[in-house]
């Protein structure tokens, strides 16, 4: 390959590293705008809209406290302007199966007052007030990104209603007043929302915040101006607004086209008592000033980076220039000592200062390292040797003892049980005592095998299809049940029956022993054990919980490891190794899986994760 000279190189070198620096940091620094500026903006909408919803409802609250202070003795339609709504009714209590307000019929059966939004259609508008149907008229205009639709005219429209049941003297409810404004045409209601979240702060004419309320898609109350500045009443929502936000019930939180010009939007679906949504409710911040802003910050923001980029590649000249000469010295030492003579020091004058200072330090690391290389060599070597011995002692003494136990415990038992011979009560319970130890130091032995075949590296995973239930939890319920009788603990297995999963039978029978009896061990007496199960897509998690004290999370990073145990009120009362979560641990990871441990509020969770069949 063709050579280049050092000082091309580190030009090279140098220009590549500027400009990939220039290009992170311009990326960055419209990321960060983008962050600070647009996404702030967007999330301040998100912020707006909860406050429009809060005003909103609060109009529905302003109603219900309009009926809970005036008296309906009074005359109706003088109690209707006091109460600043545009119709008040009562309906009798043989007209409630015919009423089509959902929110009458709600307040008779319920027999207390309830407020929401709703749809009224005309005739029944007309029934109340037949001038209120002309005044609040709504023909659907054209509207662009809208869905496409036949419908020349809205036919019916959103008020927002409160009825109160009033009980006769025997408790019945006899009639039913019901009131409410109208939302189609009522201006009152966004633009007061407007001032209250946006104020009245305008851009080139358009105002920087708008609110509509959609009946279904369309306009029906609004302070977005179309393009003879005129309110949009008519116009209709984005057919992507419109899918996601009535016909899935989600909120809306996006750049959006409404009508004429992009805003920074928020939607949220309107819905009536019966959760039905009927309409949406918008907030926008107008998009125009934000979009004029990160240009202005990002331009002078390139500008800088690329007076910057400039000054640094004339600077990189001058360096290259004064480096490459003496760094061709040490070029040569280094060489060597990659190659692994750490015997060869580099040349000390080379007329620059920080250079020489440089090569006294190379030939200074040179010497050392030379040095600790041949002391880790002989470190490494008896830390080998040291390892391999634990290990050796590890596998010889369990091996030993496994053997010497396993005729201690038949030969224990045989006497406890009276096999050779009738014993008395005080050497029955003697027995039982030690029956117990050698049981527990059987465990011992066998966790310490296990755990010299994980220190060795001898520990294999033979998979096969195995009913985790049947062949792993049973058994191991079955086995340590006389354990868990002692001290009164009930075991509910609800693993799912037949559920098959790809494990090492022997290796997933040590963990759900391992599981189960520090779960016995540790747990309350006349206390609970739960094991059940959960599939999630290939994977099977199972979730091992007893009644104990929680585990807090100072005690979660010493559980898993090797010879801990943690100073709990349960744990001062059992002997044990503080190897069977370890050896678990080992188990489940060999498998592919984890594990963790999960407090409750009055026990732990143990929970693992393997391959699902």
């Amino acid at each position: 390959m063709f050579s280049k000279p050092l000082k091309s190189r580190i030009l090279l070198s140098m220009f590549i590293i500027i400009v990939s620096l220039a290009a992170l940091i311009a990326i960055l620094g419209y990321y960060v705008i983008k962050a600070d500026i647009m996404d702030r903006a967007q999330r301040k909408v998100r912020d707006n809209l909860k406050a429009a919803r809060s005003f909103y409802q609060g109009e529905i609250d302003r109603i219900e406290t309009a009926f809970n202070l005036v008296s309906f003795d009074s005359n109706i339609a003088e109690l209707r302007i006091r109460m600043n709504l545009h119709y008040l009714k009562c309906a009798a209590a043989s007209e409630i199966e015919t009423t089509s307000s959902e929110i009458v019929k709600s307040a008779f059966n319920s027999r207390k007052g309830i407020g929401g939004t709703r749809i009224m259609v005309d005739d029944e508008l007309f029934r109340i007030d037949p001038s209120l149907v002309e005044a609040t008229r709504i023909q659907i205009r054209a509207t662009p990104m809208a869905l496409p639709t036949d419908k020349k005219q809205l036919d019916a429209v959103m008020v927002k209603e409160y009825a109160l049941p009033i009980l006769d003297k025997n408790g019945n409810v006899g009639k039913v007043y019901y009131g409410g404004r109208i939302i189609n045409r009522d201006y009152e209601l966004v633009d007061k929302i407007r001032l209250l979240v946006f104020g009245s702060e305008q851009y080139h004419s358009k105002p920087v915040g708008t609110v509509t309320i959609f009946q279904d898609d369309t306009r029906v109350s609004t302070n977005v101006l179309d393009e003879t500045g005129q309110r949009a009443i008519g116009t209709r929502v984005s057919a992507q607004v419109y899918k996601e936000v009535v016909e899935k019930g989600n909120v809306w939180d996006d750049r959006a086209f409404v009508v004429n010009a992009w805003y920074k939007t928020a939607y949220e679906p309107i819905t009536n008592i019966n959760g039905n949504i009927i309409g949406i409710i918008y907030v926008g911040t107008l998009a125009e000033p934000f979009d004029s802003m990160t240009r202005h910050i990002t331009l002078a923001f390139m500008a800088i980076v690329t007076a910057a980029t400039a000054l640094a590649t004339v600077l990189s000249f001058i360096l290259a220039a004064g480096i490459s000469r003496p760094l061709t010295q040490l070029l040569n030492a280094t060489h060597k000592l990659s190659s692994g003579d750490l015997t060869y020091t580099g040349e000390k004058k080379t007329g620059v200062a920080e250079i020489d200072n440089l090569a006294d330090a190379f030939n200074d690391m040179a010497v050392k390292l030379n040095e600790r290389e041949k002391s880790l060599k002989i470190t490494n070597e008896k830390l080998a040797d040291a390892n391999k011995n634990y290990i050796d002692l590890i596998g010889f003494v369990s091996h030993e003892l496994k053997g010497i136990l396993a005729s201690a415990i038949i030969n224990a038992y045989a006497v406890r049980d009276g096999i050779l011979g009738m014993v008395n009560f005080k050497q029955r319970k003697a027995l039982d005592s030690i029956t117990r130890n050698l049981d527990y130091l059987e465990s011992t032995v066998h966790k310490f095998l296990n755990l010299g075949r994980i220190e060795k590296g001898d520990l294999v995973v033979n998979k096969t299809e195995l009913d985790i239930r049947k062949d792993i939890f049973d058994v191991s319920i079955d086995s340590l049940k006389p354990m868990a009788v002692r001290k009164n603990i009930t075991i509910d297995n609800e693993v799912e029956q037949n559920l098959r999963v790809n494990a090492d039978h022997d290796l997933m029978l040590v963990t759900a022993n391992n599981l189960i009896s520090n779960a016995i061990k540790y747990g309350r007496e006349n206390g609970r054990i739960l094991i059940k199960s959960k599939v999630n897509g290939t994977k099977v998690e199972i979730d091992v919980y007893n009644d104990s004290t929680p585990i807090n999370n100072e005690q979660k990073d010493r559980l898993f490891k090797k010879f801990s145990r943690l100073e709990t009120v349960e744990t001062k009362k059992v002997k044990g190794t503080g190897l069977g979560l370890y050896i678990t641990m080992q188990i489940i990871e060999k498998h592919g899986g984890r594990i963790r441990v999960e407090p409750r509020h009055a026990g732990n969770s143990f929970i693992f994760e393997i391959e699902r069949n």
